[in-house]
Protein backbone atom coordinates (compact mmCIF):
# COMPACT_ATOMS: atom_id res chain seq x y z
CA UNK A 1 0.00 0.00 0.00
CA UNK A 2 2.64 2.23 1.03
CA UNK A 3 4.42 2.03 -2.94
CA UNK A 4 1.13 2.34 -4.33
CA UNK A 5 1.39 5.74 -2.52
CA UNK A 6 4.51 6.83 -3.38
CA UNK A 7 3.64 5.76 -7.16
CA UNK A 8 0.56 7.81 -6.65
CA UNK A 9 2.10 10.93 -5.05
CA UNK A 10 4.92 10.72 -8.33
CA UNK A 11 2.22 11.30 -10.90
CA UNK A 12 0.80 13.88 -9.27
CA UNK A 13 3.37 15.72 -8.60
CA UNK A 14 5.21 14.67 -11.75
CA UNK A 15 8.18 14.12 -9.87
CA UNK A 16 10.39 11.37 -11.67
CA UNK A 17 12.49 8.99 -8.95
CA UNK A 18 15.94 7.65 -9.87
CA UNK A 19 16.83 4.28 -9.25
CA UNK A 20 18.93 3.75 -5.78
CA UNK A 21 21.54 1.49 -7.92
CA UNK A 22 21.50 5.17 -10.07
CA UNK A 23 22.65 7.20 -7.23
CA UNK A 24 26.14 8.54 -6.51
CA UNK A 25 26.87 9.93 -2.58
CA UNK A 26 29.76 9.04 -1.93
CA UNK A 27 33.27 8.69 -4.04
CA UNK A 28 36.75 7.31 -3.52
CA UNK A 29 39.30 9.09 -4.97
CA UNK A 30 42.73 6.90 -5.25
CA UNK A 31 45.84 9.53 -5.25
CA UNK A 32 45.65 12.97 -3.87
CA UNK A 33 48.21 14.95 -6.48
CA UNK A 34 47.35 17.25 -8.60
CA UNK A 35 44.45 15.47 -10.24
CA UNK A 36 43.37 14.21 -7.63
CA UNK A 37 42.99 17.33 -5.58
CA UNK A 38 41.12 19.02 -8.54
CA UNK A 39 38.76 16.30 -9.09
CA UNK A 40 38.02 16.20 -5.35
CA UNK A 41 37.00 20.01 -5.21
CA UNK A 42 35.05 19.36 -8.56
CA UNK A 43 33.05 16.18 -7.14
CA UNK A 44 32.60 18.24 -3.36
CA UNK A 45 30.96 21.29 -5.01
CA UNK A 46 28.37 19.26 -6.64
CA UNK A 47 27.49 18.41 -3.05
CA UNK A 48 29.10 14.79 -3.02
CA UNK A 49 30.92 13.49 -0.19
CA UNK A 50 34.60 12.30 -1.12
CA UNK A 51 37.09 10.16 0.12
CA UNK A 52 40.88 10.95 -0.92
CA UNK A 53 42.96 7.63 -0.15
CA UNK A 54 46.85 8.42 -0.35
CA UNK A 55 49.51 6.20 0.40
CA UNK A 56 50.75 7.05 4.26
CA UNK A 57 50.22 9.66 6.50
CA UNK A 58 53.10 12.34 4.85
CA UNK A 59 51.39 12.10 1.32
CA UNK A 60 48.02 12.56 2.97
CA UNK A 61 49.06 16.05 4.40
CA UNK A 62 50.85 17.47 1.68
CA UNK A 63 47.58 16.92 -0.60
CA UNK A 64 45.44 18.60 2.34
CA UNK A 65 47.61 21.60 2.50
CA UNK A 66 47.80 21.64 -1.38
CA UNK A 67 44.58 21.77 -1.79
CA UNK A 68 43.63 24.53 0.50
CA UNK A 69 46.52 26.80 -0.38
CA UNK A 70 44.74 26.61 -4.05
CA UNK A 71 41.47 27.13 -3.15
CA UNK A 72 42.88 29.85 -1.05
CA UNK A 73 44.27 31.47 -3.77
CA UNK A 74 41.10 31.46 -5.72
CA UNK A 75 39.94 33.44 -2.77
CA UNK A 76 42.56 35.87 -3.06
CA UNK A 77 41.48 36.29 -6.87
CA UNK A 78 37.78 36.89 -5.96
CA UNK A 79 37.00 33.24 -7.75
CA UNK A 80 35.71 31.90 -4.46
CA UNK A 81 34.26 32.68 -1.15
CA UNK A 82 35.24 31.65 2.60
CA UNK A 83 31.92 30.05 2.62
CA UNK A 84 32.50 28.14 -0.33
CA UNK A 85 35.98 26.69 0.50
CA UNK A 86 34.84 25.58 3.86
CA UNK A 87 31.93 23.72 2.46
CA UNK A 88 33.91 22.08 -0.09
CA UNK A 89 36.16 21.03 2.36
CA UNK A 90 33.86 19.19 4.89
CA UNK A 91 32.27 17.40 2.02
CA UNK A 92 35.79 15.85 1.25
CA UNK A 93 37.54 13.11 4.13
CA UNK A 94 40.93 12.16 4.03
CA UNK A 95 42.60 8.75 4.64
CA UNK A 96 45.77 6.08 3.95
CA UNK A 97 43.34 3.18 5.00
CA UNK A 98 41.74 1.63 2.28
CA UNK A 99 38.91 -0.05 4.99
CA UNK A 100 36.33 2.75 3.91
CA UNK A 101 36.48 2.21 0.61
CA UNK A 102 33.75 -0.81 0.36
CA UNK A 103 31.33 1.98 1.38
CA UNK A 104 31.71 4.13 -1.82
CA UNK A 105 29.38 4.19 -4.77
CA UNK A 106 32.44 5.00 -7.19
CA UNK A 107 35.92 4.81 -7.48
CA UNK A 108 38.24 7.20 -9.33
CA UNK A 109 41.85 6.08 -9.68
CA UNK A 110 44.08 9.19 -10.31
CA UNK A 111 47.70 7.92 -9.42
CA UNK A 112 51.04 8.04 -12.09
CA UNK A 113 50.98 7.12 -15.76
CA UNK A 114 52.45 4.04 -14.71
CA UNK A 115 50.05 0.81 -16.31
CA UNK A 116 51.44 -1.79 -13.65
CA UNK A 117 50.46 0.25 -10.70
CA UNK A 118 47.24 1.08 -12.12
CA UNK A 119 46.50 -2.44 -12.54
CA UNK A 120 48.15 -3.24 -8.90
CA UNK A 121 45.82 -0.88 -7.55
CA UNK A 122 42.48 -1.85 -9.66
CA UNK A 123 43.54 -5.73 -8.57
CA UNK A 124 43.24 -4.72 -4.80
CA UNK A 125 40.24 -2.22 -5.22
CA UNK A 126 38.33 -5.57 -6.95
CA UNK A 127 39.18 -7.44 -3.63
CA UNK A 128 37.48 -4.77 -1.53
CA UNK A 129 34.90 -3.19 -3.65
CA UNK A 130 31.33 -3.77 -3.32
CA UNK A 131 30.89 -6.25 -6.74
CA UNK A 132 27.96 -3.69 -8.51
CA UNK A 133 30.95 -0.69 -7.57
CA UNK A 134 32.00 1.04 -10.99
CA UNK A 135 36.01 1.95 -10.98
CA UNK A 136 37.46 4.65 -13.12
CA UNK A 137 40.74 5.29 -14.29
CA UNK A 138 42.12 9.27 -15.00
CA UNK A 139 44.65 7.57 -17.67
CA UNK A 140 45.53 10.04 -20.40
CA UNK A 141 47.34 7.72 -22.24
CA UNK A 142 47.17 4.24 -21.28
CA UNK A 143 44.97 0.95 -22.33
CA UNK A 144 41.81 0.86 -20.00
CA UNK A 145 41.25 -3.14 -21.71
CA UNK A 146 44.89 -4.10 -20.24
CA UNK A 147 43.98 -2.25 -16.95
CA UNK A 148 40.40 -3.94 -16.70
CA UNK A 149 42.29 -7.06 -17.21
CA UNK A 150 43.16 -6.95 -13.92
CA UNK A 151 39.79 -7.15 -12.72
CA UNK A 152 36.55 -9.00 -11.90
CA UNK A 153 34.07 -6.49 -13.19
CA UNK A 154 35.67 -5.67 -16.83
CA UNK A 155 31.61 -4.05 -17.58
CA UNK A 156 32.39 -1.59 -15.16
CA UNK A 157 35.85 -0.61 -15.83
CA UNK A 158 35.84 2.88 -17.94
CA UNK A 159 37.94 6.10 -18.10
CA UNK A 160 37.01 9.36 -17.16
CA UNK A 161 40.46 11.73 -18.91
CA UNK A 162 39.72 15.21 -16.48
CA UNK A 163 42.17 18.08 -17.69
CA UNK A 164 43.40 20.22 -15.39
CA UNK A 165 43.12 22.09 -13.48
CA UNK A 166 39.63 20.21 -12.99
CA UNK A 167 37.73 22.67 -11.57
CA UNK A 168 37.76 24.23 -14.37
CA UNK A 169 37.87 22.40 -17.68
CA UNK A 170 34.54 21.85 -18.50
CA UNK A 171 35.69 18.68 -20.44
CA UNK A 172 36.49 15.09 -19.70
CA UNK A 173 37.12 11.93 -22.36
CA UNK A 174 34.67 9.42 -21.53
CA UNK A 175 36.64 5.99 -22.67
CA UNK A 176 35.31 3.08 -23.20
CA UNK A 177 37.20 -0.14 -22.65
CA UNK A 178 36.76 -3.30 -24.79
CA UNK A 179 34.14 -4.73 -22.32
CA UNK A 180 32.65 -1.35 -20.71
CA UNK A 181 28.90 -1.97 -20.91
CA UNK A 182 26.52 0.54 -22.22
CA UNK A 183 25.10 0.76 -18.67
CA UNK A 184 28.45 2.02 -17.55
CA UNK A 185 28.74 4.53 -20.24
CA UNK A 186 25.48 5.64 -19.78
CA UNK A 187 25.52 6.22 -15.58
CA UNK A 188 29.12 8.19 -16.17
CA UNK A 189 27.41 10.18 -18.16
CA UNK A 190 24.82 10.92 -15.59
CA UNK A 191 27.79 11.59 -13.17
CA UNK A 192 29.90 13.63 -15.79
CA UNK A 193 26.33 16.31 -15.85
CA UNK A 194 26.20 16.06 -12.42
CA UNK A 195 29.47 17.50 -11.51
CA UNK A 196 29.24 19.95 -14.31
CA UNK A 197 31.15 18.38 -17.01
CA UNK A 198 30.68 17.86 -20.70
CA UNK A 199 31.22 14.31 -21.91
CA UNK A 200 32.84 13.56 -24.70
CA UNK A 201 33.25 9.89 -25.82
CA UNK A 202 36.10 8.31 -27.25
CA UNK A 203 37.29 5.28 -28.06
CA UNK A 204 40.30 3.74 -26.66
CA UNK A 205 43.30 4.62 -28.36
CA UNK A 206 46.62 5.86 -27.47
CA UNK A 207 46.52 9.58 -25.77
CA UNK A 208 42.73 9.53 -26.80
CA UNK A 209 41.74 12.81 -28.27
CA UNK A 210 43.14 15.87 -26.21
CA UNK A 211 46.15 14.20 -25.16
CA UNK A 212 47.06 13.24 -28.88
CA UNK A 213 46.41 16.02 -30.17
CA UNK A 214 47.70 18.70 -27.82
CA UNK A 215 51.83 16.57 -27.23
CA UNK A 216 53.04 17.28 -30.81
CA UNK A 217 52.23 20.84 -30.20
CA UNK A 218 54.05 21.05 -26.74
CA UNK A 219 56.86 19.04 -28.38
CA UNK A 220 57.27 21.20 -31.26
CA UNK A 221 57.12 24.39 -29.06
CA UNK A 222 59.95 22.73 -26.90
CA UNK A 223 61.85 21.50 -30.30
CA UNK A 224 61.68 25.64 -31.29
CA UNK A 225 63.31 26.57 -27.94
CA UNK A 226 65.94 23.74 -28.60
CA UNK A 227 66.60 25.09 -31.97
CA UNK A 228 66.99 29.00 -30.89
CA UNK A 229 63.96 30.32 -33.21
CA UNK A 230 62.58 32.01 -30.34
CA UNK A 231 62.72 32.69 -26.71
CA UNK A 232 60.31 30.98 -24.50
CA UNK A 233 58.41 34.43 -24.09
CA UNK A 234 57.96 35.07 -27.66
CA UNK A 235 57.22 31.24 -28.39
CA UNK A 236 54.07 31.68 -25.96
CA UNK A 237 53.05 35.41 -26.64
CA UNK A 238 53.00 34.34 -30.70
CA UNK A 239 50.69 31.04 -30.09
CA UNK A 240 48.90 33.20 -27.74
CA UNK A 241 48.02 36.26 -30.08
CA UNK A 242 48.15 34.53 -33.47
CA UNK A 243 45.82 31.57 -32.37
CA UNK A 244 43.77 32.57 -29.18
CA UNK A 245 45.17 30.49 -27.11
CA UNK A 246 44.72 31.61 -23.59
CA UNK A 247 47.97 30.37 -22.27
CA UNK A 248 51.12 29.44 -24.66
CA UNK A 249 52.36 25.66 -25.16
CA UNK A 250 55.62 25.73 -22.70
CA UNK A 251 53.28 27.69 -20.04
CA UNK A 252 50.68 25.20 -20.38
CA UNK A 253 53.40 22.48 -20.21
CA UNK A 254 54.51 23.71 -17.15
CA UNK A 255 50.87 23.98 -15.69
CA UNK A 256 50.55 20.34 -16.50
CA UNK A 257 53.87 18.83 -14.61
CA UNK A 258 56.38 18.08 -17.03
CA UNK A 259 57.31 14.73 -15.70
CA UNK A 260 53.38 14.32 -16.87
CA UNK A 261 53.62 15.35 -20.18
CA UNK A 262 57.26 13.50 -20.42
CA UNK A 263 55.43 10.39 -19.00
CA UNK A 264 52.25 11.04 -21.66
CA UNK A 265 55.31 11.16 -24.52
CA UNK A 266 57.67 8.31 -24.30
CA UNK A 267 53.53 6.25 -24.03
CA UNK A 268 52.79 7.46 -27.44
CA UNK A 269 56.34 7.40 -28.82
CA UNK A 270 56.71 3.57 -27.44
CA UNK A 271 53.04 2.77 -28.43
CA UNK A 272 52.73 4.11 -31.67
CA UNK A 273 56.68 4.70 -32.91
CA UNK A 274 55.73 8.19 -34.67
CA UNK A 275 58.58 11.12 -34.42
CA UNK A 276 56.21 13.69 -33.64
CA UNK A 277 55.48 12.07 -30.08
CA UNK A 278 59.82 11.65 -29.37
CA UNK A 279 60.39 13.74 -26.45
CA UNK A 280 62.66 16.72 -27.34
CA UNK A 281 65.98 16.79 -25.25
CA UNK A 282 64.91 20.12 -23.76
CA UNK A 283 62.15 18.13 -21.37
CA UNK A 284 64.09 15.64 -20.75
CA UNK A 285 67.03 17.62 -19.07
CA UNK A 286 64.15 19.92 -16.98
CA UNK A 287 63.05 16.19 -15.79
CA UNK A 288 66.44 15.19 -14.58
CA UNK A 289 66.65 18.48 -12.47
CA UNK A 290 63.75 17.86 -11.33
CA UNK A 291 62.25 21.12 -12.64
CA UNK A 292 58.85 20.07 -13.30
CA UNK A 293 57.38 23.41 -13.94
CA UNK A 294 54.22 25.27 -11.82
CA UNK A 295 54.11 22.33 -9.20
CA UNK A 296 58.24 23.06 -8.39
CA UNK A 297 58.19 26.68 -9.40
CA UNK A 298 60.10 26.52 -11.95
CA UNK A 299 60.50 24.84 -15.33
CA UNK A 300 60.39 26.60 -18.57
CA UNK A 301 59.71 29.85 -16.41
CA UNK A 302 60.39 30.19 -12.97
CA UNK A 303 57.11 30.69 -10.49
CA UNK A 304 56.24 32.67 -7.39
CA UNK A 305 54.06 30.45 -4.99
CA UNK A 306 51.17 31.58 -6.93
CA UNK A 307 52.27 30.20 -9.86
CA UNK A 308 52.34 33.65 -11.78
CA UNK A 309 55.63 33.70 -13.97
CA UNK A 310 58.50 35.69 -12.25
CA UNK A 311 61.35 35.06 -14.54
CA UNK A 312 61.38 34.36 -18.57
CA UNK A 313 64.27 31.56 -19.27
Amino acid sequence: MANDKLKLEDLLTGVQRTDDSDRIEYVAIIGGGVMGQGIAQTISAAGIDVLVVERDKEGLEKAKDSLKASMEREIARWAMTQSEMKSILSRIKWTFDKNEIPECDLIIEAVDENIELKKKIFCELDAIARPDTIFISNTSTLSLTKIADATKRKDKIIGMHFLNPVPKVALVELVKALETSDETVAKMKKFAAKIGKTAVEVYEYPGFVTTRAIVPLLNEAMYILLEGVAKAKDIDTAMCLGYHFQMGPLEMADSMGLDEVLAWMETLWQTLGEPRYRPCPILRKLVRERKLGKKTLEGFYVYDNEGKIIEKN
